[in-house]
């Protein structure tokens, strides 16, 4: 008798190949409920959700794009932007200019974690230094008109400007 054209093989890998594909149905369905809990309920219903390779998980109707917890930060900070703050994302991405006159919006409203205040490519904080965590807020991005009438030094209790004097300075609201 050979093993692979067993009856009891072959459920086997039956069962096995149909529990497979729930399972990474189940991976994505918590990748987008992380990703959707970055934004209020009626943004995030309806806003398209990506993983952190720019893959879709699930296409969205109202311009917004909602991100998962970052792997790379200590909390679990997902983000949901608009269409110019998606483009804003892939600019910080790259290290490449963000494209001029496309003010940005987004929410982070489980609050988030940076690495550095000034240094928007900072993966982990400084010798001796802590990382920055912010509660629940909005950020207005590419906008650099507004950003001298806040202050530059990070406060989670009032609006101030993340990555000071680069191109992807931003605003920080915090909200409740």
């Amino acid at each position: 008798m050979r093993i692979h054209s067993s009856p009891i093989f072959l459920a086997v890998i039956a069962v096995a190949w149909a529990s497979a594909a729930p399972a990474a149905d189940t991976s994505n369905e918590k990748l987008i409920e992380n990703a959707v809990s970055a934004a209020p309920e009626a943004v995030g219903k309806n806003a398209a959700v990506v993983n952190w390779e720019m893959k879709t998980l699930r296409k969205g109707t109202n311009g917004f794009t909602c991100i998962p917890d970052d792997p790379g930060t200590p909390v679990d900070d997902p983000m949901c932007t608009d269409e110019n703050g998606m483009a804003w994302m892939h600019a910080i991405m790259s290290k490449s200019a963000p494209p001029e006159g496309k003010v940005a919006f987004a929410y982070m409203l489980k609050g988030g974690a940076a690495a550095s205040n000034t240094d928007p490519f900072a993966t982990k904080p400084p010798e001796g230094a802590d990382w920055l965590h912010d509660g629940p807020h909005v950020m207005v991005m590419n906008a650099p008109a507004i950003m001298a009438l806040y202050p530059h030094e990070p406060d989670p209790s009032q609006p101030y400007v993340m990555f000071p004097d680069t191109p992807y300075a931003h605003l920080m609201i915090p909200v409740k």
